[in-house]
């Protein structure tokens, strides 16, 4: 069903129907894509807000990608119907559609584009897709190849629906001028001051062919017909009619009539996305729309790419683990730290934990990103609910919601880039008048002052569960995973100040972390675990009372962080973790379920049971778990839950999850008691935090090597199975070669010489340096 070529950095799919939804994604700095395996498209850019340039064929809101995305024949998509004008028999590419049975099938995911190779009628169907670095637009290469042994007459049509556009204005036509099909809309408005926003906006979609097609049509409704999509009316037709969309649905259809001689090839390159005006169109047509000008855009895409290729390389005895290691969780972790999930508001827990990311790829955009959001801290030192990337940015939708745990980010992500860099400087840069230290002060102190009477953390309208949202409306309730995670914040920050020679600092915010700890024993503490919180009516939740919602994941993980578990407690929490809330497709969130509204918990309880924050598999929570593990020296579940969140390698596993291994989604369902049919299904959404904390865990916690402010700590923790692990560690410019082994003893060697504390100092930029572990 799979294959992996390249060393890794390629997965092929064999089957259009064994993981129909499965599917992987490309972006640059202004767009991106999300293709199914079957040719269905989800495509979102910039300018500067998100929009599309390719629609549902009705009126519909604005939303982007939406987990478990539900397909339908008229969804977005990049197709090519194959016609055999001999026979008239007809066949799609890649496999929607007609949904013919093909002879052959590969969706290839690649780290640079995405495509397919068909076989069908003993025709060879190859299409890819690659993208710039900076412009939006899609490069589609088509090529179609004589496997019959005989002369063969063909058309072949690509269909590219652009959707219902706007009820304002809406037409598509062939412009000649241009190369290829054009489509034109209003963006709909009211307001006389909206008309003068929305003169910016790209409201046209082109649809450009290298090569004049035959034939064209512009007007969905007349390519469809009554046949409907699996056999359009308008291939029954010799050619295409021509025709154009005035107010009508548009879409794009070319045709090419071919003559092809036994074993020969055609190709035809085609741009598709998003433009201003004719101009741009233009534009983008001389630049990109050759031969020549694909191939140099592909070598300067791949260039962007693999520009975010990590610091680590790892040979261990699970080879696809290391494949996802190596090539796809990087890609994954530098996607959400380039380009903020492509948006111009991301909430400020996001910012700071995909910048967290970032230490790893490109430590001076965490550097950045961290100035960036401390220019636009309170006075009182709060954070805001989301980030402003650009002018003229608003927050909006879950943004204008208020939420109680956004400065607890600032010292993880403080921390990671400190480590990476040891750029203790940047606490002495000033922000607003402020340093970075007093900020960080600041920070610590909202944190520490927004308690009720009994010292526990309130949680307003949500604090990291978004849609947790009425346990604390009315000003009363406290959130106890944010009781551990702000004792944790502040233990980081104090080890921070440790470092920093701010002894003061240091003592106050280890002392306030202890307070913290102490309330969450006093006030949450359940006898096996931590509860989630108490509601504004004081009523505990998360606790062995409870039918539903009973254990909750985040609490247990942060307060192991934290220090608000001791040994014993911690041992209690894992054991109850372990009986309840453990699956084979990783460890949930909490259990069991809600199944039905709780008002004073809020709408997570409204969700269905096992989807989403409402006790699925939410890899996010688990990376927390995971990085607790590692924290506290458990190697055997911090790697077991870690690799769970990975789907595969076996066959029944990809089949339940329903999902390629090049990517970490936010979730896989939950309720495996109550739902087993569906439990393990991937959400297909890759914007997740997940991301970051999972590839910290691997170098940090798996390999052992995490930065120290005086150097490099070397600690791996393998997994009781594994006999070795090999590693490349790029850190502070230096290279270091890893080689662990299983000898029955532990030591730590630095080009062949004992060292003592594992701590690797004085490292010197450009040198290559070997390290053998041997553990016991």
């Amino acid at each position: 069903m799979l294959s992996h070529h390249d060393d890794g950095a390629r997965c092929d799919l064999h089957s259009p129907t064994a993981l129909p939804q499965a599917g992987a994604f490309l972006w640059n700095r202004r767009m991106m894509i999300q293709l199914t395996c079957r040719g269905y498209a989800t495509a979102q850019f910039m300018q500067p807000e998100p929009a599309k340039y390719a629609h549902a064929p009705n009126l519909e809101a604005k939303t982007f990608m939406q987990p478990e995305q539900a397909y339908y024949a008229h969804h977005p998509g990049r197709f090519v119907y194959v016609k055999d004008e001999d026979t008239g028999a007809l066949f799609s590419a890649p496999y929607e559609p007609v949904r013919a049975p093909l002879a052959s099938f590969r969706f290839h995911v690649e780290r640079h584009a995405l495509g397919w190779t068909v076989e069908h009628l003993g025709l060879r169907v190859e299409m890819t897709l690659g993208l710039p670095t900076d412009d939006v637009a899609e490069l589609w290469t088509l090529r179609v190849t004589d496997l019959s042994g005989r002369a063969r007459r063909i058309s072949v049509v690509p269909y590219f629906p652009i959707g219902y556009m706007s009820w304002m204005n809406q037409s598509a036509q062939w412009r000649a001028d241009l190369g290829g099909i054009v489509a034109s809309s209003v963006t709909p408005y009211q307001k006389v001051a909206d008309h003068f926003k929305n003169r910016h906006l790209k409201d046209k979609t082109f649809f450009l062919c290298e090569r004049t097609p035959d034939a064209w049509e512009a007007s969905q409704a007349a390519f469809e017909g009554e046949g409907g999509l699996h056999a359009p009316s308008a291939l029954r037709a010799e050619r295409l009619a021509g025709g154009d969309a005035r107010y009508e649905t548009p879409a794009a259809c070319v045709q090419y009539r071919a003559a092809l001689a036994p074993g020969a090839s055609q190709t035809w390159r085609f741009l598709f996305g998003p433009a201003l005006d004719d101009a741009e169109i233009a534009r983008l047509r001389d630049t990109y729309l050759s031969e020549a000008g694909f191939a140099r855009t592909a070598a300067d895409y791949a260039a962007y790419v693999d520009s975010g290729r990590g610091c680590l390389r790892i040979s261990s005895p699970d080879p696809d683990f290391d494949r996802f290691v190596n090539h796809w969780l990087p890609r994954q972790v530098f996607y959400h730290g380039d380009v903020n999930r492509l948006s111009t508001d991301p909430q400020t827990r996001n910012y700071l934990q995909d910048n967290l990311g970032m230490a790893f790829i490109r430590p001076a955009v965490t550097r950045g990103a961290l100035l960036h959001a401390l220019a636009q801290q309170a006075e009182t030192g709060a954070m805001p609910d989301g980030i402003l990337l650009v002018e003229g940015a608003e927050l909006k939708y879950i943004n204008q919601v208020p939420h109680t745990d956004h400065c607890v980010w600032l010292p993880l992500c403080l921390q990671a880039y400190l480590a990476e860099t040891g750029d203790l400087a940047l606490l002495g840069e000033t922000v607003n008048g402020r340093t970075v230290a007093d900020r960080l002060d600041a920070s610590m102190a909202w944190l520490h002052q927004d308690r009720d009477a009994r010292g526990l953390s309130f949680i307003a309208q949500g604090d990291w569960c978004d849609p947790m949202n009425m346990v604390g409306w009315q000003g009363r309730g406290v959130s106890g995973w944010l009781t551990v995670a702000a004792a944790y914040a502040m233990r980081l920050w104090a080890g921070i100040c440790t470092d920093a020679g701010l002894t003061a600092a240091a003592t106050r915010w280890q002392a306030a972390a202890q307070e913290l700890n102490d309330a969450a024993n006093a006030h949450l503490w359940d006898g096996d675990w931590f509860a989630r919180g108490i509601t504004d009516d004081g009523v505990v939740f998360g606790v062995k009372a409870d039918t539903e919602g009973r254990l909750y994941l985040n609490p247990q993980a942060w307060a192991m962080l934290g220090g608000a578990a001791s040994t014993t407690q911690r041992e209690q929490m894992i054991a109850a973790i372990d009986a309840q809330l453990e699956t084979p497709h990783g460890v949930a969130m909490f259990n069991p379920p809600y199944s039905a509204m709780r008002e004073d918990v809020g709408r997570v309880t409204q969700k269905h049971p096992g989807s989403a924050e409402n006790g699925a598999v939410y890899n996010h929570a688990a990376s927390f778990y995971v990085h607790a593990l590692y924290e506290t020296g458990d190697a055997d579940r911090a790697y077991s839950a870690l690799r769970r969140m990975i789907p595969g390698p076996h066959e029944a596993d990809l089949l339940q999850r329903g999902q390629l291994p090049v990517f970490i989604p936010n979730y896989y369902r939950g309720a495996h008691e109550h739902y087993p049919r569906t439990a393990g299904r991937s959400s297909q959404l890759f914007n997740t935090g997940t991301a970051a904390w999972a590839y910290r865990s691997v170098i940090e916690g798996l390999c052992g090597l995490r930065g120290v402010a005086e150097g490099l700590c070397v600690r791996p923790q393998l997994p009781s199975g594994w006999p070795q692990l090999q590693a490349e560690r790029e850190f502070r410019g230096a290279s270091f070669a890893l080689h662990v082994r299983r000898t029955g003893r532990d030591r730590v060697l630095l080009d062949g010489q004992p060292l003592a504390d594992g701590i690797v100092r004085g490292i010197e930029p450009g040198r290559r340096y070997r390290l053998d572990v041997e553990l016991a």
